[in-house]
């Protein structure tokens, strides 16, 4: 379909592309992969013929037709949503108003008219051949299938463009794209602006899609579901792996290894080469040698190697350890207006708990977790904060609100306490911000800098909660994947939105369903989740998830109730309570210096010891304070060895092809079940023990 021939690319004196000669075969699923800058979008565009080569060629059939999709930028106006989406019919319309002009010239002729009137009606049969066969009576539908995968509603379509925000805009530009059909369909970071579901539409339509496909994402699940070629874009050429994102990191990195060692090797002997003609360049004996080397060295084709990519390093700082729960909402109740969000809704976040929030844009996401947060208070019902909890929260625009007219150093000083400043500078060359960069203006960075500045400034206070609102967004691969691995390493609770359905699924450990006003809480990852979702829709009668509801009021002298079946609740380990405010103080030293005073004037410290009364009485108490030591001892040690037990099950439900078998999925939600159940009566234990110890320890 394409060809490109020994193609050159410079911008200046860089040089994005030398002699690079490359294909592109009919129904190709093809991936662009490399560091920003590496000339991704540079390739796109002169495939688009948007841009011209320096020299080379790039060669195409001639029926070929190309669509191309940028990352951003596009605007529309002046039309509804329906009638700039059918524009991508241009043949069919023309067609259609061909046909109207032929039914009016008809509806006014006379018979008489002879020979004209018979070439009309020739025309017009043609005509409407034409349309009926390009699927002219299909467009109604092909709109509305296209508009409502990305996430458009029936009263969408009549709105006018303008009334859209950007990611709308990118939307709109990407249906028509879809509806014209080009031979060859060129895509930058088409997911960049849809949520979960109008990205998994996206990739079962580009499955059946007839043509060739050429796009760059930073969503790797995306990629892995859609390619079947990564084409890795630097050292000035154009590398092919065959298979999908996956495939390609596994060969990537097994050949960057190989050509690194080539390297060494070859530098070796050229080091040995040159210190020999170094050595013996003007002794007479040696010159046939020394020439020998020279003329070898000449020959040699240097070998290049790309640079090491930066990553950042991070871990997230130690914070204290909060209560088995640690954000209740009740009957929550959140409104925009007459557009309710959220109606009545309860929701349990317990301690450990990895959340994911999944949901159709306008869902109520991002109002969930501005609640949740503190930052947006409910119209109605009740946020609850648990024990000892230090919340840190990532909004979806936290990029946007950095000081521009502030240098990086002087953003991270403005949000850091005083013992945290001598670590600042540490802190931003983990985020890629070394030397002079942390004196740049916030507001001459790009997205992805601002996005890793603001993830840095988390990391000036200890949480033990973290809530992040899409903290994805604007950055690459690789700095994706590094942002993962810390966050998998957090010992705190998780509650987080992200589009990148890799980073859910690694991450998760359960998904909540926002919608409607309501959660639903399924187990495991976003491939978990799929997976009951697909039970659901069948009708496959399964243990399905129910509504999130809080825990029952509970009072210490009564058991505890075990969480309904299905719900998919972890318990976390008991909430330590705090000190009690009547525990005896320590002895002070007396104003004497002695050690054992009481500090009171008047104290005698060779005055006669005296039991006080009772003391029989006191020396029972105390020995049943330390048996009720003992026993809450052991239902920690016993409810902590469940709610691993309880990980374990969930790791494993976690993995990929779990459900495939079916009664082994059901039988894993049994014993999880029955760990909860457990979990929860030991809990119950523990208060009533604790409740006893406490009485007790402070009758001693």
């Amino acid at each position: 379909m394409i060809h490109v021939e020994h193609l050159t690319k410079h911008y200046g004196e860089r040089v994005l592309f030398e002699d690079v000669s490359w294909h592109v075969k009919k129904r190709d699923r093809i991936g662009l992969s490399g560091p920003n800058g590496s000339g991704k979008t540079t390739l796109l565009r002169m495939l688009a013929g948007m841009e011209e080569p320096d020299s080379g060629s790039i060669r195409m059939a001639s029926d070929t037709t190309i669509g191309y999709l940028p990352q951003d930028g596009i605007v529309h106006h002046g039309r509804t949503v329906y009638d700039e989406v059918v524009l991508a019919f241009q043949e069919l319309l023309a067609l259609k108003e061909e046909q109207h002009r032929i039914e009016d010239a008809l509806a006014g002729a006379s018979h008489d008219d002879g020979e004209d009137h018979d070439e009309r009606l020739e025309r017009y049969a043609e005509v409407t051949d034409r349309f009926k066969h390009l699927g002219g009576y299909e467009i109604d539908a092909r709109v509305a299938d296209v508009l409502k995968g990305l996430g458009f509603s029936l009263a969408d379509q009549a709105r006018r463009t303008e009334e859209f925000s950007g990611g709308w805009q990118m939307r709109i530009a990407l249906a028509k794209l879809l509806l014209a059909r080009p031979n060859l369909l060129l895509m930058d970071e088409p997911t960049n602006h849809l949520d979960l579901p109008a990205r998994n539409w996206l990739e079962e339509y580009l499955e059946d899609y007839p043509g060739s496909v050429v796009l760059v994402s930073h969503d790797r699940y995306f990629l892995d579901a859609t390619v079947k070629r990564i084409t890795e874009v630097g050292l000035k050429t154009l590398t092919d792996y065959h298979g999908n994102y996956s495939k390609y990191v596994v060969e990537h990195t097994a050949a960057m290894q190989r050509l690194r060692e080539a390297y060494r090797r070859q530098k070796e002997e050229i080091d040995k080469a040159s210190a020999f003609i170094n050595k013996f360049r003007y002794q007479a004996t040696k010159a046939r040698q020394v020439q020998s080397r020279i003329k070898a060295l000449d020959k040699v084709e240097v070998i290049e190697i790309p640079p090491e990519r930066k990553k950042i390093h991070f871990h997230f700082p130690d914070a204290p350890k909060p209560g088995r729960v640690v954000i209740e909402l009740k009957g929550l109740r959140r409104a925009y207006g007459d557009n309710v969000v959220i109606d009545g809704l309860d929701l349990i976040i317990e301690k450990g708990d990895r959340v994911a929030l999944v949901g159709p844009n306008g869902a109520g996401k991002s109002t969930l977790m501005r609640t949740l947060a503190s930052v947006d208070h409910p119209d109605g019902g009740l946020r609850l904060t648990g024990h000892n909890v230090v919340i840190d929260y990532f909004a979806q625009d936290q990029a946007a609100v950095l000081g521009a007219t502030r240098t990086v150093y002087e953003e991270m000083t403005s949000a850091s306490s005083t013992t945290m400043v001598p670590r600042i500078r540490t802190i931003l060359g983990g985020f890629l911000f070394s030397g002079d960069d942390v004196y740049k203006k916030v507001g001459v960075l790009s997205g992805g800098e601002r996005n890793r500045l603001a993830l840095a400034k988390m990391l000036l206070n200890a949480s033990n909660v973290l809530i992040l609102d899409e903290p994805t967004n604007h950055l690459d691969l690789d700095s994706k994947e590094v942002l993962l691995e810390a966050l998998e390493d957090y010992g705190g609770t998780l509650i987080f939105v992200s589009h990148d359905r890799y980073f859910v699924d690694k991450l998760a450990t359960k998904v909540i369903e926002v919608g409607g006003g309501r959660t639903l809480v399924y187990p495991g990852g976003y491939e978990d989740f799929v997976y009951w979702k697909k039970q659901q829709e069948a009708g496959v009668p399964v243990a399905m998830p129910t509504a999130a509801a809080p825990a029952p009021h509970v009072r210490k002298d009564t058991p505890k109730a075990a969480p309904p079946p299905g719900a998919f609740r972890s318990a976390g380990p008991p909430p330590v309570p705090a000190p009690s405010a009547a525990k005896k103080e320590k002895a002070k030293p007396s104003a004497h210096g002695n050690p054992g005073g009481n500090g009171q004037a008047g104290y005698d410290p060779l005055a006669p010891r005296l039991r006080p009364p009772n003391a029989a009485d006191r020396q029972s108490r105390e020995r049943e304070v330390r048996k009720l030591k003992a026993r809450i001892a052991e239902l920690e040690r016993r409810v902590a060895e469940k709610e691993q037990a309880v990980r374990d099950v969930e790791q494993r439900m976690a993995s990929p092809g779990f459900y495939d078998d079916r009664a082994r999925a059901e039988e894993a939600v049994a014993g999880r079940q029955r760990l909860l159940d457990e979990v929860a009566a030991l809990t119950s234990e523990w208060e009533s023990v604790q409740a006893d110890f406490e009485g007790k320890g402070l009758a001693v």
